[in-house]
């Protein structure tokens, strides 16, 4: 009985550190991927500027308005009203700067220009 206890005992204590291990592990991923995104210094220049809405509308008019319309509600690409609601700014720079989503295309604007863009679609 005292051998079974024993095993038990082993056994609990391996559970324990596995998910003491699966827990930190995850921990730290979380937290790595934050500092990933809140140390990106293009994005961080983007957000310490002040953006035009109107130099923004034309930004958009050139690079955008083809797939997203010029009312930003559908034409290839997803509608975009209200999306400074359902994005974040960070999320949003990501999502222009990396055309990770196809058929969008990789668009690489200068930091004012991102600034701009944000502000008319901060907007909409």
């Amino acid at each position: 009985m005292d051998n079974q206890l024993a095993q038990s005992q082993v056994w609990l204590n391996r559970l324990i550190i596995i998910a003491l291990t699966i827990i930190f592990i995850g921990g730290f991923s979380i937290l790595g991927i934050y500092w990933r995104k809140t140390s990106d210094p293009y994005s961080s220049a983007v957000l310490s500027l002040s953006g035009d809405v109107q130099k923004g509308l034309a930004i958009f008019q050139i690079n955008c308005a083809g797939c997203h319309s010029l009312q930003a509600n559908r034409n290839v690409g997803p509608r975009l009203e209200n999306i400074s609601k359902r994005k974040s700014s960070r999320d949003l720079i990501t999502q222009v700067t990396s055309g990770r989503t196809p058929p969008m295309p990789k668009f690489q604007p200068s930091q004012q220009e991102m600034a701009d863009l944000l502000s008319y679609l901060s907007q909409l």
